[in-house]
């Protein structure tokens, strides 16, 4: 709990590593992964770094496994995925990987460009035989009407664009060939424009499709004959076949010469298609080769890469036997970050010990929490807002109960988080397999990563389900009512009569029902107003509760940066401040509801009218009856409790708004004064931290001064020297006043927002059980309703799909994510904003697991 509550001490360490055991050592910390790398060459161009050559080979490596991968998925082979996690090679090894890869990816080629040219030939192959085959047939049964085609065509051609020729005996061409079947009408008109009607088209549509070579899509296409005379209207022709690219084939004018031309074409058919099934089955053999181990070669390439990147963020000393880097590291795995250092010098044999040391700086340190499956999802809800400062209190803990809980206040119903509450369920149980299915479906990855969160606020829901005792807009009735009528029965059997159950008179006993609301309520004319009374202060009590717990939080930052200025003048006035006014208003809720049964009901008085006189010191009642006015008190000296509250809340605004500024200004000064004394004896004088202020490892952001220079004494301990131009310039007291001003306006006038906000909770549960209750009347119930005999089923069965798709449409997935939403509000604004700052960065480290997930995203998007 400690982890999560406050973020982990951060150490910022200094390495210095071997050349020859470099490589090994960042490898082993990028399997630990608790490792923050700074980069202290940022001001050098990434071409300029010392590995950036070894960063190209990474690339070109990741560009051939690449086209590797695409390959496989090209044949429609499943890359398996067995979990594995193989260690980054050595870098004698990327030799060998770089001659693998290059080696399958030259074969692939090879084999791709061979095949794609059999594709080619065969392609046109196949277009030659049905050209012949079609010419044949077309030739065979159009025999009689050649004769009658070639008086038309002298009809025709008799006078064409040349000039007027004497009529003679018209010689036709024709040209045969294959289009893609769309182009098809276009290329006919076009024909028929071009030569003014002079040619005679006939086609024929392939029933097979065609591979394309390149792509491998089928492409249907027709085969078609084009009928001419003289060599004008043959240029002509050929010009519009190349202009809408369709292929012309030789087609001989006799018909033993297609005969014998279409034998041959289909026997270089059969051994072509058998060289391609060899070639096919060879490229299948290299693919599947690499199928096994492409996931493997994938991870130990980027693995490398990883590694060289984070080595060019590295310094290397003056000799440059030896790099220097910085980095962040949590202090409870430093034993742990010794060991990988050990690890990694043994592995490559070096004898020179790598020194790692921690360094004080006045650095802001990241932010990391230690998180699990469970608590993930709430901390990336808390982060969404903003990472926590360094060492400050976190509120996903807290989130992990508050957060389903005013979700399920909102969210209400026992049948609807029965629902939610088992989808949940199954999620978390086939976690692995759904996990296995790596679906790049971005919003069922958005409810699987919140599939606990989805379990608990179902789980929730259900119980506020039966407090509010409603399920599906009905009520469970397991305790019976503890209304009982005492009409007689002859009055009961009148039809439409309407009878008013008295409290006072019917109420079966004083003692409580035994759990949620009487069911009763569900069948009276004013259920919405009782519930809306009950929930409204219901949502009153819990807004206020979490928003004086926040302020409470708040005092655990206070204590552990060690300010006790920050709890005498912004802890303590803001609590008296919220107590004096909400927090009375909620004691007034329980006072009301304890002192007064049903039979004082009536003459009970008005917590709006009480608490609006508060501020009015309004204590008369004028006019009606004195004994039952909703002005008069609710108890004796009530109006000097009221008097001091108020008073006293007041009083705090100037408290929170001047205190906190003069006080600082003040110990400025002191501190200026201090320093100056000290610098008149020597201007190299070391300033202990208690001077300078608070410890540098536990200022929050925003309050330390970065360090300048690290000066080590001879009994080895560290000491920060305080900067010469620094300390002076980073107090301004009218910015501090300013944000002072801020902070004040912010916590009064939002205590009275916020309070309003969390009316939110009872004006949500009252919308979906209205939504709800709506729903069933007029779908499910007209079904129920009908007394029809066995077609009745039917039309039950019909309407109940019909109410379950809305349910689940409506109900649960639009007013799920609404009241989703609203408790996200509620945490992130009326909630944290109490205590959390959210100033801090994440902390990040070099860890292989993170560069992966990384990659694989990429490669879903």
């Amino acid at each position: 709990m400690g982890t999560i509550f406050r973020s982990e001490e951060m150490s910022l360490c200094q390495l210095f590593l071997q050349s020859e055991a470099a490589y090994a050592c960042v490898s082993e910390l990028g399997e630990l992964g608790l490792m923050q790398f700074k980069d202290l060459n940022h001001g050098v161009n990434a071409f300029q770094r010392k590995f950036v050559n070894e960063v190209r080979r990474c690339e070109e490596m990741e560009r051939k496994l690449r086209y590797i991968e695409k390959e496989i998925k090209k044949e429609k082979l499943k890359i398996p995925d067995y979990g594995e996690n193989p260690k980054a090679p050595a870098p004698k090894e990327m030799v060998d990987l770089e001659a693998t890869y290059e080696k399958i990816e030259g074969e692939l080629r090879e084999v791709n460009t061979n095949a794609e040219a059999l594709k080619r030939n065969f392609l046109e192959l196949t277009e030659l035989r049905e050209v012949l085959i079609k010419t044949q047939n077309f030739f065979s049964a159009h025999r009689h009407e050649m004769g009658s085609l070639v008086h038309d065509a002298q009809q025709a051609l008799s006078q064409d664009e040349v000039g007027f020729a004497p009529q003679q005996s018209v010689q036709l061409g024709f040209l045969a060939g294959c289009i893609p079947r769309e182009k098809l009408p276009a290329f006919e008109r076009m024909l028929w424009f071009a030569c003014r009607g002079n040619v005679f088209l006939r086609y024929e549509e392939i029933q097979q499709p065609m591979e394309d070579p390149v792509t491998g899509d089928p492409v249907f296409k027709s085969v078609f004959i084009i009928f001419f005379q003289g060599e004008q209207l043959k240029a002509r022709v050929k010009k519009i076949c190349e202009g809408f690219k369709a292929a012309l084939y030789p087609c001989p004018d006799s018909p033993q010469e297609r005969e014998e031309m279409l034998k041959g074409v289909s026997t270089r058919l059969e051994d072509l298609k058998m060289v391609l099934n060899q070639t096919q089955d060879h490229r299948h053999r290299v693919l599947v080769g690499a199928q096994k181990e492409i996931r493997t070669w994938i991870i130990k390439v980027e693995k490398i890469k990883a590694i060289y990147h984070t080595l060019n963020m590295f310094n290397f000393d003056v000799s440059h036997n030896s790099l220097i880097a910085e980095g962040w590291c949590p202090v409870r795995a430093l034993e742990d970050v010794q060991m990988a250092l050990k690890q990694g010098e043994k592995t490559s044999g070096s004898t020179i010990p790598t020194i790692i040391h921690p360094m004080k700086t006045r650095e802001t340190p990241p932010t990391f929490f230690r998180t699990n499956k469970f608590t993930k999802g709430f901390q990336n809800i808390v982060d969404a807002y903003g990472i926590a400062s360094y060492r400050e209190v976190n509120p996903a803990p807290y989130a992990i109960i508050t957060f389903p809980f005013l979700f399920a206040v909102m969210f209400g119903d026992a049948g609807h988080g029965s629902i939610m509450f088992m989808f949940g369920l199954w999620m978390i149980i086939s976690e692995k397999k759904l996990l296995a299915q790596k679906s790049d479906n971005e919003i069922w990855n958005t409810f699987f990563g919140g599939r606990y969160i989805i379990t608990l606020m179902g789980l929730f829901s259900t119980y506020t389900g039966v407090i509010y005792n409603d399920a599906f807009s009905k009520s469970f009735n397991i305790f019976g009512s503890a209304w009982r009528p005492h009409y007689e029965e002859s009055l009961l059997e009148v039809p439409d009569i309407e009878l008013t159950l008295d409290p006072a008179l019917f109420f079966r006993n004083s003692t409580p029902y035994p759990l949620g609301i009487d069911p009763i309520w569900q069948l009276s004319d004013n259920k919405i107003t009782f519930l809306n009374s009950f929930k409204m202060k219901t949502a009153v009590i819990l807004g206020i509760s979490q928003m004086l717990f926040g302020i409470i939080l708040g005092i655990f930052n206070h204590i552990h940066f060690r300010s006790v200025l920050n709890i005498l003048v912004e802890f303590i006035p803001e609590v008296i401040f919220l107590l004096s006014l909400f927090g009375y208003l909620v004691s007034l809720v329980y006072f009301k509801w304890i002192t007064f049964d049903v039979s004082q009901a009536s003459c009970a008085p008005a917590l709006l009218i009480q608490y609006i006189n508060m501020f009015m010191f309004k204590y008369t009642a004028d006019g009606g009856d004195q004994k039952c006015n909703p002005q008069l008190p609710f108890y004796t000296g009530q109006q000097t409790v009221q008097t001091i509250l108020l008073v006293a809340a007041l009083a705090c605004v100037p408290v929170m708004l001047l205190v906190k500024p003069f006080v600082l200004r003040s110990r400025h000064n002191k501190k200026l004064r201090m320093r100056g004394r000290l610098g008149a004896h020597s201007t190299d004088a070391l300033i202990p931290n208690e001077i300078i202020g608070e410890n540098p490892s536990t200022s929050q952001a925003g309050d330390s001064v970065p360090a300048k220079d690290i000066s080590v004494n001879t009994e080895g301990t560290t000491t920060s020297l305080l900067p010469d131009d620094d300390f002076e310039d980073d107090f301004e007291f009218g910015e501090i006043f300013i944000h002072q001003v801020i902070h004040t306006i912010e916590f009064c006038l939002g205590c009275i927002s916020h309070t309003a906000s969390y009316l939110r909770l009872w004006a949500l549960s009252l919308a979906h059980a209205q939504l709800s209750e709506v729903l069933w009347q007029m779908v499910f119930s007209l079904g129920l309703s009908m007394d029809i005999p066995w077609f009745g089923s039917v039309i039950v069965f019909v309407l109940w799909m019909f109410w379950a798709n809305l349910t689940i449409a409506v109900l649960l997935v639009m007013e799920g994510l609404s009241a989703f939403l609203h408790t996200l509000r509620l945490h992130w604004v009326e909630f944290q904003s109490k205590f959390y700052v959210g100033d801090g960065y994440s902390f990040n480290p070099f860890s292989f697991k993170f560069v992966l997930d990384i990659e694989s995203l990429e490669d879903i998007k």
